[in-house]
């Protein structure tokens, strides 16, 4: 069969399941069927050994422990402790609360690796504050929103050992790699919500006495060290990506029941069913995307992909240019593990071919992935902080506009200059 008719077919069948309203996971099952049955391969036993081979690996055990490490860090009074910090650090000039929001965002990323946890962890407790304090709100909740999408990028992430496993590239690599790149987008939200203090009439507060100060970066500590723990144990061989998600949940663990003593029995009960069933869909969702990647590889769409982008492989950067926009439209209707379930596999070999670094591009996929995050109509964390906040998504929408444009930016500027992310990762390694 013509492999440009499959494509189509695959895409059409994608697009008609989620149309609908199926499930993404089932939906994904239901197109590999569909591939199967047209191509002539249907065999029920071959879905459920995808099935199983899709989640049987050891890597990705460190997804369900990087989520409970989210969920205790919430539970636990870590991230109440890291929002603190900052407020007592700089939320007494204009527009404090806004740069309180990127430091905690940047520290919470290094710690969970989930974009949901640590944007809902923010709304919760930023969004009353600006609200009493006269914010706009839907500017708030997108700089909330788009500095969640941070965790993604930051070690530890999530995407970067779901990437790593579907691509079999380096997770430590891939971890280092979003170190430089995560703090580039900090400072891109502090220029952003800078220019946008221009329109708002905030008041100052008031300064904290230096002991004060102090005392907030004190209670911090424990959450401080988490960081340091897990990426020095990963830089130094101490343990692997997976044993370091162990480690994280195992420290957030202690550190909610002994040390800060903010968690009880019946509290770790609803914290573990909270991660299970996070769990469970991202793992369902791994699952169904190996059933519909085997169906993408017996039909050798790879190679049909590469006959169209044949022509820009002697043109890396250009090559690399027109992947990014391709990714950002399927971000606006995917969520980002789909899109690293269903896309990186059949891309990565064409990067490879133009002699683009696997590293580098599973960095700028994930990125770009993140970003899909907060791009409407999908924009997951976009629902998630207009849900917190008891706020219009439209209303959201409009405020995440300037921050989104601000990362469009950020990614153009790494496609152009691919040695901003790779020249640091160099040294890092």
């Amino acid at each position: 069969m013509n492999q440009g008719l499959v494509a189509v077919i695959f895409i059409v069948a994608m697009l008609g399941f989620m149309g609908m309203g199926v499930p993404l996971a089932f939906s994904l099952v239901l197109t590999g069927a569909s591939m199967a049955w047209v191509l002539g391969f249907w065999d029920t036993q071959l879905f459920a050994q995808n099935m199983v081979a899709g989640i049987d690996s050891f890597p990705l055990l460190a997804v369900p422990f990087f989520i409970l490490a989210g969920e205790l860090m919430n539970a636990g009074g870590i991230s109440r402790r890291i929002i603190e910090m900052a407020q007592a650090w700089v939320g007494h000039i204009k527009g404090g609360l806004g740069f309180v929001t990127i430091g905690a965002a940047l520290l919470m990323a290094s710690m969970s690796g989930s974009a949901l946890a640590d944007t809902a962890a923010l709304a919760t407790i930023l969004l009353p504050m600006m609200r009493a304090h006269g914010y706009p709100m839907g500017t708030s909740a997108g700089l909330i929103a788009s500095g969640g999408i941070i965790a993604p990028i930051i070690p530890p992430s999530m995407p970067f050992v779901i990437y790593g496993v579907t691509t079999n590239t380096s997770i430590s690599a891939l971890f280092l790699s979003g170190i430089v790149p995560g703090l580039i987008m900090g400072l891109g939200l502090v220029i952003a919500w800078k220019l946008q203090l221009r329109h708002m009439n905030l008041p100052l507060g008031t300064a904290l006495p230096y002991l004060q100060r102090v005392r907030a970066t004190g209670k911090a500590f424990w959450a401080l060290l988490m960081p340091i723990i897990i990426i020095g144990g990963m830089k130094t061989g101490w343990f692997t990506p997976t044993e370091a998600a162990v480690v994280a949940a195992f420290y957030a663990m202690v550190i909610a029941f002994f040390v800060h003593r903010e968690m009880t029995l019946p509290q770790l009960h609803g914290v573990l069913v909270r991660a299970a069933k996070t769990t469970a869909i991202v793992l369902f969702l791994c699952a169904g995307a190996q059933v519909a990647s085997y169906m993408v590889t017996l039909a050798d769409l790879p190679a049909t992909l590469t006959g169209w982008l044949g022509p820009l492989v002697d043109h890396p950067r250009l090559l690399m240019a027109v992947m990014m926009v391709v990714l950002v439209l399927i971000g606006t209707a995917l969520d980002l593990t789909p899109t690293i379930l269903i896309m990186a596999p059949v891309m990565l070999p064409i990067a490879v071919k133009a002699g683009i670094d696997p590293v580098y591009f599973g960095l700028m996929f994930v990125l770009n992935g993140a970003i899909g995050l907060i791009t409407p109509p999908v924009g997951t964390v976009l629902n998630v902080v207009a849900g917190v906040g008891r706020m219009r998504l439209d209303e959201v929408i409009r405020g995440v506009n300037p921050f989104l444009f601000t990362y469009i930016a950020i990614l153009a500027l790494f496609t152009l200059f691919p040695q901003i992310v790779t020249a640091p990762l160099v040294w890092l390694r």
